[in-house]
C-alpha cells in the first residue's frame, strides 16, 4: 500500500505538480495544476486516462476539445495527439500505461521537453 504524500513530488512541466507512482505495468500521477497552466500537444506510444478530482482542465485529445471537471474521466488512445491547460487551479490522477519509463526521473519527459521547445 502506498499513501500520495509520503511519495516526493516533482514538477513534470511548469505548473503540473505531484508525486508519481509506478506498477509493474502502469504509471500514475496524482497532479495538481495550476490556472493556466499550458500541456503542450503531444503524443506517446502509452494510453493515457486523466481522472479529474478538482478543477477544471481543457483536454484536447485529436482536436476535439473537453472541460474535465470532477468526476469525469478523459482518454487519449495510444499515439493520439493530445494537449491541455487549467482552467482552474485542480487536481487529477492521470494513468498511463504500458509503465512510463521516463516519468521515474525527476526531470519532465522528453516528449514535453520537445514540444515545449526545449532540447532532449
Amino acid at each position: 500500500m502506498f499513501k500520495w504524500e509520503t511519495i516526493e513530488p516533482v514538477t513534470i512541466i511548469p505548473g503540473f505538480h505531484g508525486p508519481v507512482l509506478h506498477s509493474g505495468r502502469m504509471s500514475f500521477g496524482f497532479w495538481r495544476t495550476e490556472a493556466g497552466a499550458i500541456l503542450p500537444q503531444h503524443s506517446h506510444p502509452r494510453g493515457r486516462m486523466v481522472h479529474q478530482l478538482e478543477g477544471e482542465l481543457e483536454l484536447i485529445v485529436e482536436g476535439v476539445s473537453t472541460v474535465s471537471k470532477p468526476g469525469t474521466v478523459v482518454v487519449a488512445p495510444p499515439d493520439a495527439m493530445h494537449s491541455g491547460r487549467g482552467l482552474t487551479d485542480c487536481r487529477s490522477v492521470d494513468t498511463f500505461c504500458p509503465l512510463r519509463g521516463e516519468g521515474r526521473r525527476q526531470e519532465g519527459p522528453r516528449i514535453l521537453r520537445r514540444a515545449m521547445g526545449g532540447r532532449d
